[in-house]
């Protein structure tokens, strides 16, 4: 899957910039609109997060203020920062690899995208390159804890 491949290269971006390895890639049909990975550490500032800099990015590019004909593929299952972003930016499609027990909010400890007093929900893919994904976050987290 295009887009999953290229949210996983921005993860892996991010880890040679010392980055928790998350990446995102918004698609329109088959074209990639925007990419990102997280700047949390770069940038000084705990929001920004892989899908809040690739939806930001993605609106600018098309001019918009809504991503209802868009895909956005995220590595891991998005937090509730970016389940918030996820909703307000009218995303289409949302495809993640791997779940986040700890803060998703996409399934695991909640379902904002999905949840049903909201005017917009997302459709949702997870799982997509699952063990690629959760295998990146690890290799981080363990790292750090060597």
């Amino acid at each position: 899957m295009k887009g999953m491949e290229a949210a996983l290269d921005q993860a892996r971006r991010a880890a040679r910039l010392d980055e928790v390895t998350i990446g995102a890639v918004v698609m329109r049909g088959d074209e990639i609109v925007a990419e990102a990975h997280n700047e949390t550490v770069a940038r000084r500032n705990p929001t920004y997060h892989a899908e809040f800099l690739a939806i930001e990015r993605a609106l600018e590019a098309l001019e918009t203020d809504r991503l209802t004909d868009c895909t956005l593929y995220v590595t891991i299952e998005p937090c509730v920062q970016c389940a918030g972003a996820i909703v307000l930016a009218k995303v289409g499609k949302l495809v993640f690899g791997a779940y986040d027990e700890k803060a998703g909010m996409c399934g695991s400890v909640g379902d904002l995208v999905r949840h049903p007093r909201l005017n917009h929900r997302v459709h949702v893919q997870s799982g997509v390159e699952a063990e690629a994904c959760a295998e990146l976050i690890r290799e981080f987290f363990a790292a750090r804890r060597a």
